[in-house]
């Protein structure tokens, strides 16, 4: 299961999973949120996402924010795909350019409910189906941080306490699924060319967002496909020694 699959990095870890084999349910919600100054993936996105895999990816457009859109969506995975081995929490929204004391109600709910209740309602729907597939599990579990999870970002600390939450979200979980077969860790991307580093851009009154690459030793931004790489491997067999920890696919911004 990948969650904010529409479009950027969600998308192209779906795209990523597809060609590697794997059945995918695609979700996200496909509608606009109060509190975000962008508008977030449509509809046609993620369709136009699961019509490139017929009968292997699935869209269903559902709302991390509510724990039962989630819950069903979990259930067509097992329904339709035999169970679920990987669930990665990608749904997430950008707001802020503004100090903290200015933030909005709407805008901390929006960075919270979606970024870190999303991950938390995907948690307790997605691992409770990983642990009811047969021994010995390898299922996995993967929250998309940032590299605003370790490092304050000016006008973004709304966005910045909310990443940080994932990351001790995900640390916490990889202690409670000891033992179980199933890990727990995060990515944190650096500045990656999607809508929400134009979103980002917008924020900050920058005309070009390739402003964001002189913060990165790579000297440039990094393509979606480089963070959904990361992820993907964290979802199969071989990243079984990493649990509880970050992996951090930035190009160079925290180092």
């Amino acid at each position: 299961m990948v969650t904010g699959a529409a479009r950027g990095i969600g998308a192209a870890v779906v795209g990523r999973l597809a060609r590697d084999g794997w059945r995918v349910v695609a979700v996200d919600l496909g509608a606009d949120l109060p509190g975000l100054a962008y508008s977030p993936a449509g509809r046609e996105e993620l369709i136009a996402l699961a019509r490139r895999w017929p009968g292997q990816v699935l869209d269903v457009f559902a709302d991390v924010r509510d724990p039962r859109a989630v819950a069903e969506a979990v259930a067509l995975a097992e329904q339709e795909f035999g169970g679920v081995d990987a669930a990665v929490a990608a749904a997430a929204v950008m707001a802020g350019g503004k100090p903290l004391w200015d933030t909005t109600n709407a805008e901390w709910d929006a960075l919270f409910d979606v970024g870190v209740r999303g991950v938390f309602n995907l948690a307790r729907t997605a691992v409770p189906a990983m642990l009811r597939r047969p021994e010995p599990r390898s299922g996995r579990f993967v929250a998309l941080a940032s590299a605003a999870a370790h490092r304050g970002l000016w006008h973004l600390a709304g966005y910045n306490a909310a990443k940080h939450a994932v990351v001790g979200l995900i640390r916490g979980l990889a202690h409670d699924l000891r033992g179980s077969g199933i890990t727990a860790t995060a990515v944190s991307p650096g500045s990656t060319r999607t809508a929400m580093l134009d979103a980002t851009a917008d924020l900050y009154g920058l005309a070009d967002v390739e402003e964001f690459a002189q913060h990165q030793l790579v000297e440039r931004l990094l393509d979606p496909d480089e963070v959904a790489a990361a992820v993907c491997w964290l979802c199969g067999e071989q990243s079984s020694a990493i649990t509880g920890t970050v992996v951090h696919a930035d190009g160079g911004f925290t180092a």
